[in-house]
């Protein structure tokens, strides 16, 4: 077991690590992790700025642990992220690849989501060992029952929406409020509920919203319970928020307001579980490198830490939570 041990300590003696894609609140938590994790084994670190755009640049520093210090706290990422067409190529993931073997990177580490995913199977395929730690607010990773930023994102979102509510009593008014998710609606359907949202629209629903549906919803809810306003929370892949709130003041007469939440759902300090998870994941970045176990995405499944092959990670597929759905449109009846 010792000379197992010994042979790929020295197999990984440089890690890189880098951030990739939108940024999502809990990642600096996970670079800082990565970071004295890999100090306290005797590694040195890379720090790669931007993401693969970063590597391809050579935009590639030392961390040390000072550096990482006082950033556990903050939201966004101190390495900065970027989208990167190139990578997306042939040609950009020889070249990065290369770069990673100028700078004797051993291995590298990951943070993002299935796109920054794709772009580390690729260089996996071409002698580049790699870990991929889950970084998305969106929570649409199949593989794991969690992604980094996701519980910031929905406070930061339930927060938002008990604001709104306030004002639209104030005003007897419809509040459409849209929230982050192209594809997916796992923001939309977690703030929805904690909000106690009267209706909920996401893009897993695959129709066009039923505005007669809608009104009749609002009409009901105002002459049963007498509630003096109407909240209705919209995944960014419904869309159409704004369209939507005027031809409900059409139809109603009752004054309506869309809101659009946006970026804000990526800022802000991250709460103590995207802390915690993201310090887990990335300390066990390091443990499955320093075991000489590489190309693997890491997960928080059925309440522990596990991995997965990158592509079983990237093939499996995550829908909406049918029981979490069956709790809205219950909870929400009057």
């Amino acid at each position: 077991m010792l000379d197992k041990f010994n042979d790929n300590f020295k197999e990984v003696r440089t890690i890189g690590v880098l951030t990739s894609g939108g940024d999502a609140p809990g990642m600096n938590a996970a670079i800082r992790a990565v970071v004295r994790t890999a100090i306290a084994r005797g590694m040195e670190v890379r720090g790669i700025r931007r993401g693969y755009h970063g590597l391809l640049q050579e935009d590639i520093i030392e961390l040390g642990s000072k550096d990482v210090s006082d950033i556990i706290q903050h939201g966004g990422t101190v390495l900065m992220t970027a989208r990167c067409k190139t990578m997306m190529t042939a040609e950009g993931q020889q070249k990065a690849a290369a770069i990673c073997k100028k700078y004797g990177i051993d291995a590298l580490v990951v943070i993002g989501g299935d796109g920054s995913f794709a772009g580390a199977l690729q260089l996996s395929k071409l002698g580049i060992k790699v870990i991929c730690i889950p970084g998305t607010i969106d929570l649409d990773i199949g593989c794991t029952d969690y992604t980094i930023g996701f519980d910031t994102a929905v406070n930061t979102a339930m927060e938002a929406i008990d604001k709104i509510r306030d004002t639209s009593t104030s005003h007897e008014r419809v509040s459409v409020i849209e929230v982050m998710g192209r594809s997916a609606g796992h923001i939309a359907l977690w703030s929805g509920i904690a909000n106690g949202a009267e209706t909920i629209l996401l893009p897993e629903d695959g129709k066009e919203v039923d505005i007669d549906d809608l009104v009749d919803q609002i009409y009901h809810t105002r002459k049963r319970s007498k509630k003096r306003n109407f909240i209705i929370v919209v995944a960014e892949g419904v869309g159409n928020s704004a369209e939507l709130a005027a031809k409900i003041e059409e139809l109603t007469g009752i004054e309506s307001r869309a809101t659009i939440l946006g970026h804000m759902q990526r800022g802000g300090s991250p709460t103590a579980t995207d802390r915690v998870h993201a310090s887990a994941m990335g300390y066990y970045a390091i443990e499955l490198l320093e075991q000489g176990t590489f190309n693997r995405v890491i997960a928080f499944k059925d309440g522990n830490y596990v991995d997965y092959d990158i592509e079983e990670a990237l093939a499996m597929t995550k829908t909406i939570d049918p029981f979490k759905v069956k709790v809205a449109k219950t909870v929400s009846k009057k």
